[in-house]
């Protein structure tokens, strides 16, 4: 069948009228406007490329980026829930300029009885509050949380002039430090380790109080060196909660000393294997390197319940070397199972690495690693290869939290150890996410202070082909839900809520972490739904994943910022998708697309001289009824002359290959919703045979209101269905069939099935 598209003028043929009707009343002519076309270029909105960011969305000849060493001795004071640190940090100034001073995060601070970021958010007096909430807020003292520094000294041991501000230090240098020098200086401190559990923290202990141990999930625990770099010179937005990290690149050396009966694991290589594990954890790490089809326990539950009941008051030390990272972060506890198991990417050993108490089982010993197994499979393939030794998952209560090398993730069994699907899907489903995390921001690197949805977004998208993948390899993780994956984001449907929610919740995507009201659908779900939407509906698969591998591997190790990425997506393409960027992301418009009409034609033919001409009769019009209806425009005795005007231009086998549309339909679209999208229908004939239509999103680049086209077939039309399969996230599907039909279809059944899944 052969489909027509052309876009109704009527409009603009009524405007000019109007116009003219004016002018000739003596009217004031209409007033210019600037250009609001959905497909204009982002010019206004990117900054201009230079010589450090290039405008394909690469980096340029000149790019640049700092680089910070650490050397660090770490104590923890199990009994008193302390921890005690000395660093020496080594700061290399690659950029162009002379700083004058540094900048040093302490994200500890936020947890100081005086810090205002408890302060940040209005409050008023709720008719009804947990208990514990009420303590908490109003009876309880504070925790005494945030750093005490001891001391800032010079590679010299001579003391450093700085300033605490909030979360932040400044450190003021006795002379600039200049371009392509480095300065080294230690910093002394230490500060109460915090229950997470009661104050939701992304770090710190959890209590066991049957067995009177604590497990210990360490992060943000020591002053760290602050970005400088060509987009924001310093970034030193202060840690206020719900915007994450920026951090530069740089080597660890860390020793971290804990009671001798610990098992611990952290960011790196562990440089003294031999001293801290037991003969028998050493045989069973060595089984664990060349086990590939399942995980072996290094610490069994046995050995682990063991462990809790001795607490020792011995030390030791664990001494890690990690190499081009950007944070560091550690775990450790008696009460921990650990288990390990090698996986093979592209020829380079990484294990698999799950560290859980007993309070995980059974459900933690049976798909933790599994689930890391298959995260590292799935992002290597659609970005880079996992570049580190080991990719480790902690179980730590409430918890879902990243660093390089290592995460902490919920999902606790009962007591008796049973559990709810929904708790097994919720427990591999963030243990995927924040294991993904050690590619979106931890090696392509973006601001997490500045742009939340450049790792959470990208990451939840990757984490949605994760576990799509998930289901595929263990299909019997499955079996109760159909055989698939029941992803939470990443369809286009389960955004929908959100996108149709009261525009006084709503931000643009394109927004500072801290200012927007619900941060899970605005940096998690909409920017993963809207790469879900690119790569299936408007994209392809071969052209995102094209362009999506090419922005990971041009950024890996590297500073990435929104441009880049939207530059890189476009350049590696081929696509235009500047409309998309706009809508999409800058602002909070939604997509509604419905049919308005639908209007039936016959087609007749008029001579003219030498030239024969068609015409199309409409249903309202008399002629109509008296014309063949069913009948080909070249099969009726009337159309004699355009039949043999068309068959003189082509061959005999040309014309048994001929189309011979019976019906004319124009089939006109209406956009109540901001957002242009493709428009994808669904037809069926009277014969019960169905066609899927799709015409491009540029339909809409000259009539942002209307858009209509043409259908002619040797079918009858019986019905339309607009966005089938849900893949634009249409907030409104009542105006998305023909004919209408009251009460509730087929496709209203599959709308709801899909919203609830």
């Amino acid at each position: 069948m052969r489909h027509i598209h052309f876009y109704l003028l009527a409009f603009l043929f009524a405007g000019m009228n109007l116009a003219l009707a004016q002018n000739s009343q003596g009217d004031e002519k209409p007033q210019g406007h600037t250009n609001e076309n959905k497909f204009r270029q982002l010019y206004q909105e990117f900054s201009t490329p230079n010589m450090y960011r290039t405008a394909s969305g690469a980096p340029g000849k000149a790019y640049y980026q700092q680089q910070a060493d650490y050397e660090m001795d770490i104590e923890l004071d199990d009994k008193n829930q302390k921890l005690y640190g000395v660093e020496t940090i080594t700061y290399h100034n690659n950029s162009p300029d002379n700083l004058e001073y540094l900048w040093v995060q302490l994200d500890q601070n936020i947890r100081a009885k005086n810090s205002v970021a408890k302060l940040k958010n209005g409050e008023r007096i709720p008719r009804l509050q947990r208990t514990s909430t009420f303590v908490s807020s109003y009876v309880a003292d504070p925790f005494d949380g945030g750093f005490n520094i001891d001391y800032v000294k010079n590679d010299k041991g001579k003391p450093m002039s700085f300033v605490i501000n909030e979360t932040m230090m400044r450190i003021d240098l006795p002379e600039a430090l200049k371009s392509g020098d480095k300065i080294s200086f230690s910093i002394k401190w230490w500060y109460n380790i915090n229950n997470h559990v009661t104050n939701r923290a992304r770090s710190g202990y959890e209590h066991f109080p049957k067995d009177g141990n604590n497990a210990y999930v360490i992060a943000q625990f020591f002053p760290r060196m602050a970005v400088y770099n060509d987009v924001e010179g310093w970034q030193n937005y202060q840690f206020w909660g719900n915007g994450e990290f920026a951090l530069p690149f740089g080597d660890y050396k860390v020793n971290i000393t804990v009671p001798a009966d610990h098992v611990l694991d952290a960011t790196g290589k562990l440089q003294n294997r031999k001293n801290v594990y037991s003969r028998e954890m050493m045989n069973r790490y060595e089984r664990a390197l060349e086990s590939y089809d399942k995980p072996v326990i290094i610490v069994t539950q046995e050995e682990a319940e063991a462990a809790e009941k001795n607490f020792s008051n011995k030390k030791k030390t664990w001494k890690f070397h990690a190499e081009n990272v950007r944070d560091f972060a550690f775990a450790t506890s008696r009460k921990f199972i650990w288990d390990m198991q090698a996986v093979d990417i592209n020829g380079k050993k990484v294990m698999a690495v799950s560290m859980y108490p007993k309070e995980g089982n059974p459900l933690w010993e049976e798909y933790s690693t599994k689930a890391v197994v298959s995260t590292l499979k799935t992002y290597s393939r659609h970005t880079f290869d996992y570049p580190y030794h080991k990719a480790i998952s902690v179980h730590a209560k409430n918890q879902g939290m990243e660093y390089p090398m290592i995460c902490w993730n919920y999902g606790r069994p009962n007591e008796d150890g049973s559990y709810s699907e929904r708790t097994k899907f919720g427990m591999i489903s963030v243990i995927i996410h924040e294991v993904g995390h050690n590619f979106f921001p931890m090696i392509v690197n973006s601001d997490e202070r500045q742009w939340g949805w450049m790792d959470e977004g990208l990451d939840t998208f990757m984490q949605y082909l994760a576990e799509q993948d998930f289901g595929k390899t263990h299909p019997e993780s499955v079996a109760s839900t159909g055989g698939k994956y029941p992803s939470r984001r990443g369809e286009a449907s389960k955004i929908v809520p959100y996108m149709k929610g009261s525009q006084d919740r709503l931000s643009p995507i394109m927004s500072n972490p801290e200012n927007v009201y619900q941060l899970g659908p605005n940096a998690y779900g909409k920017p993963a739904t809207g790469l879900n939407i690119l790569r299936e509906t408007i994209m392809g698969h071969d052209a995102f994943d094209h362009a999506f591998k090419t922005y990971a591997q041009r950024w890996k190790f590297k500073h990435p910022t929104p441009e880049d990425f939207f530059r890189t997506m476009e350049d590696a393409s081929g696509i235009d998708l500047d409309w998309f960027w706009r809508g999409w992301f800058y602002t909070t418009d939604y997509v509604d697309i419905g049919i308005e009409k639908v209007d039936k034609y016959q087609v007749g033919t008029r001579t003219a001289g030498n030239n024969s001409y068609v015409y199309y009769i409409g249903e309202e019009d008399e002629r109509y009824k008296k014309t063949d209806e069913g009948k080909s425009v070249l099969d009726t005795e009337a159309n004699a002359a355009l039949k043999e005007y068309l068959m003189d231009n082509f061959s005999a086998e040309e014309r048994a290959q001929m189309k011979n549309p019976k019906y004319f339909y124009e089939v006109t679209f209406n956009k109540p919703g901001g957002l242009v999208m493709p428009i994808i229908f669904e037809c069926t004939y009277a014969d019960g045979t169905t066609e899927m239509m799709k015409y491009p999103v540029q339909i809409w680049r000259k009539n942002d209101r209307n858009a209509t086209v043409v259908i002619a077939s040797s079918k009858e039309l019986k019905s339309i269905q607009l966005d089938p399969k849900l893949e634009t996230a249409d907030i409104d599907t009542s105006n998305n069939a023909w004919p209408r039909e009251e009460g509730k279809s087929d496709f209203d059944q599959f709308k709801n099935d899909k919203m609830k899944q």
